[in-house]
């Protein structure tokens, strides 16, 4: 059976990739409001081959998120709106994914909460890691799964 969201995950997935994979520096811009549409009773979760990696890739979302407010002078919101962009996009009308994926982004920014109070040398390397190791996370997505 063929996932028909799959196009519209490429598309994010890419989106993702190039924010990642970006300059340190980033553009603040006014989130755009969004709702998330309303769960369907009839709409089944549907697991996607690639959901192991999507998790792993909200953690090191929510983990780049915490590190790069800790570390800038002023805070940016774009790694978090990356993120509900991608749930809502991954996970519409599917309550229970859409819960891993957030429970996955909470995780990553409260383990490096829990160890990093202020900026240090190792938190700048780990954020630097983190956003290599998501880049290529998300090109591996868009390779494997996107075709």
């Amino acid at each position: 059976m063929i996932d028909t969201r799959l196009p519209s995950r490429l598309l994010l997935t890419g989106i993702l990739l190039a924010t990642a994979a970006g300059a340190a520096a980033q553009e603040k811009q006014p989130a755009p409001q969004t709702t998330a549409p309303s769960p369907s009773p009839a709409q089944e979760e549907k697991p996607t081959p690639y959901d192991q990696r999507l998790i792993r890739l909200a953690e090191i979302l929510g983990s780049v998120h915490y590190l790069r407010n800790l570390c800038l002078d002023q805070s940016e919101d774009g790694w978090r709106r990356s993120t509900q962009e991608l749930i809502d996009k991954e996970a519409a009308g599917e309550p229970k994914r859409r819960e891993r994926i957030t429970a996955a982004f909470n995780r990553g920014y409260r383990t490096f909460a829990s160890v990093y109070t202020r900026c240090t040398e190792p938190a700048t390397l780990a954020e630097e890691r983190y956003r290599a190791e998501g880049a290529t996370l998300a090109s591996e997505i868009v390779a494997r799964f996107g075709n």
